[in-house]
């Protein structure tokens, strides 16, 4: 990695990055996991951008990985605490990485909540 001025590094689990804009470092399959929540979008519904982080599945739920490539699942403890950061966050839509592999338009933080729910039952 070249050094740019842009690259700026940063500690904690959130940082605000402009008006209603927010990074939440989630961690995952890797300690920096990031996603960005959007407090002010559609008329302030909110929006979380989860990249792969919450793989948004075509269930209509998230599911959770630590590997990707080897389906090597997370662990309970992980995935709870996951959960357990976006708990302050408002949004209504989950937007994954992947174009038509699937959103989430309504109804975001309970999805997100029952999935870690069905996520947990299941792995253990």
């Amino acid at each position: 990695m070249r050094a740019d001025p842009a690259v700026q590094f940063w500690e904690g689990d959130t940082k605000p990055i402009g008006s209603g804009l927010t990074l939440v470092r989630l961690g995952g399959h890797f300690d920096g996991g990031t996603v960005l929540h959007w407090a002010d979008w559609s008329e302030g519904r909110g929006v979380l951008l989860s990249g792969d982080i919450l793989q948004v599945v075509p269930s209509g739920h998230v599911s959770f990985m630590w590997s990707y490539p080897n389906l090597i699942p997370l662990s309970a403890a992980e995935v709870q605490r996951m959960a357990k950061t976006l708990e302050p966050f408002t949004f209504d839509a989950v937007y994954g990485a992947f174009s038509g592999r699937g959103q989430i338009d309504a109804n975001g933080k309970q999805v997100v909540a029952a999935s870690v729910a069905r996520y947990i039952t299941r792995i253990r």
